[in-house]
């Protein structure tokens, strides 16, 4: 069943190799990581420091892996500092999150595609001692080659969305002769599922893993580290200031054909708060430039996060022509009063902007895309405001919404009424940001406990390496 699994991701690889040549052309993705994810070369690891017990491997796929990681794996690096930390991810976006939020690392690479031959050469470059799988991406040859090794693979705040569980029920459904026994077989080589809620222990052991390996930890999103100020937040705190630029809305996480949807909501604001400004945060890069068509197209006056004289992190920006930026304005040391939109164009500033701003927007719940974290705004005390879509949120959403911690809404009109409303209300605003904070705060500890578990498997770890190397010594 693992051939017949490769031979189909070949077929699948095949078909898609135009797609991806396109976008690696002309957004430089998957073209630029494809030695390291086909095994072949890990530049990173050859900076990472050899130590006796072995490396400790957290895998985040993307931004929100990464950053729901971050106290997990620095607590980690604090516990074990002989032990090397790797972090993989598969996205760019993730990539660069990473580099500059999890610097403290000893290597940060790609994540292997799930071939054989791939995860067999990095597994050998790695050599972990544990790995560990942020969320739920399921990878049977990974399983299958670390389990090989006796590598045990720790799934940590595991969750399975409404929508991720129904598309698995539909695939079961079909080939089901074929995927249940290979689900059902990968799962059985990890070595604990330690999953977020009771529906998602239900739903992992329902896919195949053994129920005695599956408990429920909470979530690590919880837990998430609250972002210093950049310099690009300390810039925008004293330009509000300045200005006295009021109220400051930040619309994040905004999904591709979402951005049009985020400028309504806005407008409906600006109709009763007309020195507001906006900060439409894309959720990828290669929004970026058809974002800033989008507010061109508006007849608003916009600028670009990179056009202002500030230091920015690594960036991967997405290309931009002369329509994008026609309408944006020059590098100058202020916002001038006619710009009603930063379009923020860079990667691993957004969650600092939050901690400013009177209102927050969570992208991808005006369209059928799922939503994102609303618990970044939520740290700092903003109110989360989302759409209807929030399939991969549904358990975080309900707990805010039902607490009166958030506002869920139907349509972009209704975001920037709910946004009046709040501002008109400055105590039942204070209230809400009040439990929205303390939900945040009496939902933490699920990193304490993966701490806990994940020490039970690096003991037992040492245990057998220690063994081994008697065994050798006495022969």
């Amino acid at each position: 069943m693992y051939f017949i699994y490769s031979l189909l991701m070949s077929l699948a690889a095949l078909l898609l190799t135009p797609y991806w040549l396109v976008k690696g052309l002309r957004h430089g993705k998957y073209l630029s990581n494809l030695r390291e994810r086909l095994g072949l070369s890990f530049p990173a690891l050859a900076k990472a420091p050899s130590a006796r017990a072995g490396a400790i491997w957290i895998h985040a796929v993307s931004i929100g892996e990464v950053l729901s990681g971050i106290t997990l794996a620095r607590q980690l690096k604090a516990a074990y500092p002989d032990r090397p930390l790797i972090i993989s991810t598969t996205t760019i976006t993730g990539q660069t999150l990473a580099r500059q939020r999890m610097s403290f690392a000893d290597a940060i690479i790609y994540f292997p595609l799930d071939w054989s031959f791939c995860v067999r050469r990095a597994l050998h470059a790695v050599r972990p001692s544990l790995a560990l799988v942020l969320e739920t991406e399921i990878w049977p040859n990974f399983l299958r080659e670390a389990g090989r090794r006796k590598i045990p693979v720790l799934f940590v705040s595991g969750r399975i969305s409404d929508r991720s569980f129904a598309r698995y029920q539909q695939f079961l459904g079909i080939f089901g002769f074929f995927l249940r026994p290979l689900l059902k077989d990968a799962l059985s080589h990890a070595a604990t599922f330690l999953m977020q809620s009771q529906k998602d222990a239900e739903r992992i052991h329902a896919l195949g893993a053994p129920a005695d390996r599956v408990t429920v930890i909470g979530n690590l999103k919880y837990d998430s580290e609250l972002p210093s100020p950049t310099p690009l937040s300390n810039w925008l705190e004293a330009e509000i200031k300045r200005s006295a630029r009021s109220p400051l809305i930040v619309a994040g996480s905004v999904v591709t054909t979402e951005e049009p949807l985020a400028l309504i909501a806005f407008g409906t604001l600006q109709g009763e708060y007309p020195n507001a400004l906006l900060v439409l945060a894309p959720r990828k890069p290669e929004q970026f430039t058809s974002a800033a068509e989008y507010i061109h197209e508006s007849h608003r006056r916009f600028i670009r996060r990179s056009a202002l004289p500030i230091p920015a992190p690594s960036q991967v920006s997405g290309r931009s022509n002369s329509a994008a930026t026609a309408n944006s304005m020059p590098a100058n040391s202020a916002i001038p009063r006619e710009v009603t939109v930063l379009l923020l164009d860079s990667i691993g500033e957004l969650a600092s902007l939050y901690r400013l701003a009177d209102g927050a927007f969570v992208g991808g719940s005006l369209v059928p895309s799922g939503g994102h974290n609303i618990l970044e705004p939520a740290a700092f005390g903003k109110v989360p405001i989302f759409g209807p879509s929030m399939e991969n949120f549904a358990e975080i959403a309900s707990r805010f919404v039902s607490a009166g911690a958030a506002i869920q809404v139907e349509s972009p009109e209704d975001v920037g009424v709910a946004w009046i409303e709040l501002f008109r209300n400055p105590k039942r605003m204070k209230e809400m940001s009040e439990k929205a904070r303390n939900l945040v705060e009496t939902s933490r500890g699920a990193t304490d406990r993966a701490l806990t578990e994940i020490a039970k498997h690096l003991d037992r770890a040492a245990s057998v390496q220690d063994s081994r190397q008697t065994a050798i010594g006495a022969s």
